[in-house]
């Protein structure tokens, strides 16, 4: 059970993560369109960064958290 808790939290975190990170890319992009390739590549970096971590955390939940009775 609790495993099942500390993986949708990662992947809560990390959709909310991403999710931000494309808005700040896109306000980026409206404010100096000609830094567009910059952004986006910075963009995907992090979004699979921030991917990457979720999917530590959604495995070590399962590794750490006790096993159910």
């Amino acid at each position: 059970m609790y495993s099942a808790i500390g993986a949708g939290l990662a992947v809560i975190g990390a959709g909310l993560g991403i999710g931000q990170i494309g808005g700040k890319a896109m306000e980026g992009i409206a404010r100096q369109p000609e830094a567009v390739g910059d952004i986006r590549s910075n963009m995907i970096l992090t979004a699979a960064l921030v991917e990457g971590a979720a999917l530590v955390c959604m495995v070590l939940s399962f590794f750490v958290a006790p096993p159910a009775a």
